[in-house]
């Protein structure tokens, strides 16, 4: 049996001033239950309909993030939520966002919307009262939502950064045992020339040759150009019968050296002191090649490094700064390549040359890009191509993003925007949401726009730029 009593309305904090008659009005048409700790109040989904006042007891309010209950806001009789909650006048809320769990004894007084018109007519200042609880709810909710955000953010960037930096340090890994494994074969190669008496002279003509083809064979070979190498050089070893001894023929294929190069050096000495040669100079070429690639994979490695330092934006104040925009995109590209690669994803930049740099919170800004191209690369297609141009006028700098998926239904192109709509499965993206990158946008006094039809869909961004030169 609930003891429902008027006394109760009296310590809401929202109503706490209010004439006797108002309280009376709202305790007449207000219905009335009790909670036990930790029971389901309402869940997601549910029709908001009420408002309602809570006098004893707490509420944690929880939004699903990416299968998971957050807290978000709590409310309780207190002059933060007012002890009031639920759907206020006003709000445009239709139905509840999450889930909402009571904390110790709860009473609950709750007024259908019905009666909102009729209350604002009876008190017009505690509808004011009201509008302002609800904004406040909804500073905290923004402020908690861009919290989480971020972090998810953060957790998806790792992810996605670990990836990248997998193949760069695995191949480290492996040039480092095969380094260590052919510098004991060069110990070894090294004293069987030495008991052929091979000159330094010798020696030096080798080094020279392969410093010139180095320098010469800079352009990759294509795999049938390879293919055809290879085979002449095979058939060359036949020839002066070295056939079968071991000798790779792809490593003299790919440093660009001909048997027509080895032949002097092979007419001066004797058939066995050349075939150590050989051996000899294929280990130096190998050796040399994976110093190479070691070269590629540490350089991959500084390089993503650098790209993740600007994209968080280390070191920086958040103040507005000017920001190379199109660095900026390159940097994010670079930490979503294995997102790309995965589908086989094509990039056309059709950057502006001339583009200025823009004042920009330059870490918002990072999440701006990184949101709408990995909302592109989930849409798109394995083969799919993405196209990023940015121009200028006398006003604004404009980045426009293009990708070639199936489009946005216009039923809910509309929504895009709203607050925690996503058209996602449950892990999917960066976890943050679209209307995000709006607020972002508006914070810089600009402008997102987007256009959708079947095999194009295109964000259009425009950043006002304070006495900007330029043509677009």
């Amino acid at each position: 049996m609930y003891n429902k009593s008027i006394d109760d309305l009296r310590k809401v904090t929202a109503l706490h001033d209010l004439p006797e008659e108002h309280i009376r009005w709202i305790y007449d048409r207000s219905d009335y239950v009790e909670f036990g700790d930790g029971e389901l109040m309402y869940k997601k989904g549910d029709p908001a309909e009420v408002m309602w006042f809570m006098p004893e007891g707490k509420i944690d309010f929880y939004l699903d993030v990416n299968g998971q209950k957050v807290l978000y806001y709590n409310f309780q009789n207190d002059s933060v939520s007012g002890g009031v909650g639920g759907l206020l006048p006003y709000s445009r809320m239709k139905e509840f966002p999450g889930f909402a769990y009571t904390v110790g004894h709860t009473k609950r007084y709750s007024l259908h919307k019905k009666y909102f018109q009729e209350l604002e007519q009876l008190n017009p200042e505690l509808i004011q009262r009201l509008i302002g609880y609800m904004t406040e709810r909804a500073r905290s909710f923004a402020t908690t939502q861009l919290q989480q955000e971020k972090v998810s953010a953060l957790g998806k960037l790792a992810a996605g950064i670990a990836h990248e930096m997998n193949n760069p340090a695995s191949a480290i890994n492996r040039i480092a045992t095969e380094l260590s494994k052919r510098l004991k074969d060069n110990y070894r190669l090294t004293g069987e020339l030495l008991n052929y008496k091979i000159s330094p002279g010798l020696i030096q003509r080798l080094k020279l040759m392969v410093e010139e083809k180095d320098a010469i064979a800079k352009k990759k070979l294509s795999l049938t150009e390879r293919m055809q190498k290879e085979d002449e050089f095979e058939d060359w070893l036949n020839d002066i019968g070295a056939g079968g001894k071991d000798i790779s023929v792809d490593t003299f294929a790919e440093a660009g050296i001909t048997g027509q190069d080895l032949d002097k050096i092979r007419k001066e000495i004797g058939e066995a002191e050349f075939v150590h040669i050989l051996l000899w100079l294929e280990n130096l070429l190998v050796s040399q090649r994976i110093l190479k690639d070691l070269e590629e994979s540490s350089s991959r490695i500084s390089h993503l490094v650098g790209a993740i330092k600007s994209h968080v934006h280390m070191d920086q104040t958040n103040e507005l700064q000017l920001t190379d925009i199109h660095r900026d995109i390159e940097n994010t590209l670079t930490l979503m390549g294995y997102k790309l690669r995965e589908k086989n994803i094509t990039v056309k930049k059709l950057f502006n040359e001339g583009l200025p740099e823009v004042p920009v919170f330059v870490g918002e800004m990072n999440q701006v890009w990184t949101n709408i191209i990995d909302n592109a690369i989930y849409a798109m297609p394995k083969d799919g191509e993405l196209i990023i141009e940015t121009s200028a006028d006398n006003k604004s700098v404009y980045v426009q993003i293009i990708d070639n998926g199936p489009g946005i239904p216009q039923e809910i192109l509309s929504r895009i925007f709203d607050p925690f709509f996503t058209t996602k499965k449950v892990g999917d993206g960066t976890g943050i949401g679209l209307d995000l990158v709006n607020r972002i946008i508006k914070h810089h006094n600009g402008e997102i726009k987007v256009f959708s039809k079947q095999g194009r869909t295109e964000f259009k961004i425009c950043i006002p730029v304070p006495e900007l030169k330029g043509s677009k």
